[in-house]
């Protein structure tokens, strides 16, 4: 059966879901592995749910503690893999509350200088996850 089709009426296995920081971690690795970023449809579909706005921020806020416990590692963020399907960015919160602060941007979260930052960091990422050993 379609996961995405049978979600608890009482949001508990939802919450779940998108709480669970080493499963949405594992989602995050598979996809530098492959090289690729997810956009946050889609990710959300890998744990089995529909795109909500509600949903998308509380993963967030999961992908922003998979990115602190990352830091402590010394490894690459894995949020910036979760991008707007519209232009390949991440949302609102990488930019205002996540690695884009950490690493001194200021200015538009959008256009060629924003695209440069998101391509070089999800670069880190899938150099970092790659190599096999990580």
């Amino acid at each position: 059966m379609d996961e995405v089709t049978h979600e608890q009426a009482d949001g508990t296995d939802v919450a779940n879901r998108i709480g669970d920081v080493e499963r949405v971690r594992a989602v995050l690795v598979a996809a530098a592995r492959a090289g690729t970023a997810l956009t946050y449809s889609e990710m959300l579909a890998e744990l089995g749910l529909r795109f909500s706005r509600p949903r998308m921020r509380a993963l967030c806020r999961t992908m922003e503690q998979i990115d602190e416990d990352g830091r402590a590692a010394g490894e690459p963020g894995l949020a910036v893999l979760v991008v707007r399907a519209s232009d390949g960015l991440p949302g609102q919160g990488w930019w205002t509350g996540g690695r884009a602060l950490m690493l001194g941007h200021v200015g538009d979260w959008t256009g060629p200088a924003a695209q440069a930052l998101v391509t070089a960091e999800q670069r880190a990422a899938f150099d970092w996850w790659s190599a096999g050993d990580a």
